[in-house]
């Protein structure tokens, strides 16, 4: 999966703050309202393709204009991404360790709450 550029992030969190399927002139919009920028759709179109081709999203192309979803949430995104941060390192303790020291109180205590849980 791996981590995405800064125009391929920003058209993610369009898709994922759709919550459903969304045209590439939503998302075009979306990011136009997001960045005071404007984006050419073709632009849009060649990002989502990217992204369709990396898994992180469907198209629906039975309809015009195309429709797209994200293949998983964004939570699911971040905690490979985490995944494969930590399946690139032969010294987990050390990164647990500063990951750990580096969260706030709070994070702590959640981290704390979901291990005892899980």
């Amino acid at each position: 999966m791996g981590a995405l550029g800064e125009l391929e992030r920003a058209v993610m969190d369009a898709v994922w703050d759709a919550g459903a399927a969304i045209t590439a002139y939503d998302v075009q919009a979306s990011l136009e309202q997001a960045q005071q920028r404007t984006w050419a759709v073709t632009t849009v179109l060649t990002v989502l393709g990217r992204l369709e081709k990396k898994g992180l999203v469907s198209s629906d192309r039975s309809a015009r204009p195309h429709h797209y979803r994200a293949v998983a949430s964004r939570a699911d995104h971040v905690a490979e991404l985490m995944h494969e941060a930590l399946g690139e390192t032969t010294d987990r303790s050390g990164v647990f360790s500063r990951f750990v020291g580096g969260i706030s109180a709070e994070d702590a205590d959640m981290l704390r709450s979901l291990l005892r849980e899980g």
